[in-house]
């Protein structure tokens, strides 16, 4: 497993998936709290064989990362020295190291739930390091656009293991909670108040690049949901310039669309909306 050290001496771990045949372009994923880049295996078969290379690490305290910074399945989910700071910093220098490895090749972002808050915040800072931008279960990172409360609420039974907010998929909940690398503790109480406040912002206002957008989120998504993503897509069109911004909203869908029972469809969408902006080289 390749590995880089950030500036806090934390060994970030990451995996680099080739594209089949020659690549049209690189994507950065980025992906939720309490989970790692692991879960994504399905996406990743998909965007390889469209012709891109995926490089998708386990973020400060997460996953691979967490087990090598922590030593304590316990810890996962604590970011550690630096906060939620370094744990943007980290992802910035990632873009730094896929982009030194793929000159010439295009970069898009792409992000889920807190990997998508990652993503806007890294596009804020750095517009002219990415040439698209993919946000899953995103939301406009404001008090009133972020569900601080409880996600499982409107699933609750006595039977609920509290994690039926993430998918339809009846497999989902426990696959999570079975999975010696995830952790189901609430951002809140994993990050703690000062590092969770540090997740608002807004995009930025004048870009100053026309980055194409593709939003993606469930009807039924607790964290933001529809509402909260089209003034998002509003955001970004009119403080931030942006033309091409594209909104999906999948009916009966929770948070986790990459794991959903249509998951197929949203891959294919995925896979359609890049073609259409990143054309395979001949």
């Amino acid at each position: 497993m390749p590995e880089f050290t950030d500036a806090h001496g934390i060994a970030i771990v990451y995996d680099v998936h080739p594209a089949r045949g020659a690549a049209r372009g690189v994507v950065q994923l980025l992906h939720g709290v309490g989970e790692h880049a692991g879960r994504y295996g399905a996406l990743i078969d998909a965007l390889t064989a469209d012709g891109f290379t995926v490089y998708a690490d386990d973020h400060r305290g997460h996953g691979r990362t967490g087990m090598k910074q922590h030593s304590d399945a316990s810890r996962l989910g604590h970011l550690g020295p630096g906060g939620h700071h370094a744990a943007v910093e980290a992802c910035w220098q990632f873009t730094q190291l896929i982009r030194d490895e793929n000159p010439g090749l295009p970069l898009v972002i792409l992000g889920h739930s807190w990997g998508s808050f990652l993503a806007q915040i890294l596009v804020n800072r750095h517009p002219d390091a990415y040439d698209g931008v993919i946000l899953s279960g995103s939301a406009l990172r404001t008090p009133g656009g972020l569900n601080a409360g409880d996600l499982n609420a409107r699933w609750k039974t006595k039977d609920a293991t509290g994690m039926e907010w993430l998918s339809t998929d009846p497999s989902v909940a426990p696959a999570f909670l079975a999975d010696p690398l995830t952790v189901s503790v609430p951002l809140l109480r994993l990050f703690g108040p000062f590092n969770a406040a540090q997740l608002y912002g807004r995009p930025r206002k004048d870009l100053g690049r026309d980055l194409p957008v593709l939003l993606i989120v469930g009807r039924d998504d607790p964290v933001g949901g529809p509402r909260s993503v089209h003034k998002l897509a509003d955001e970004y069109r009119t403080r931030s310039g942006l033309t091409d911004v594209t909104t999906l909203v999948y009916p009966e869908a929770r948070h986790e669309l990459f794991n959903e029972v249509m998951q197929a469809e949203v891959r294919a969408d995925v896979r359609a909306w890049l073609d259409a902006r990143f054309p395979a080289r001949a």
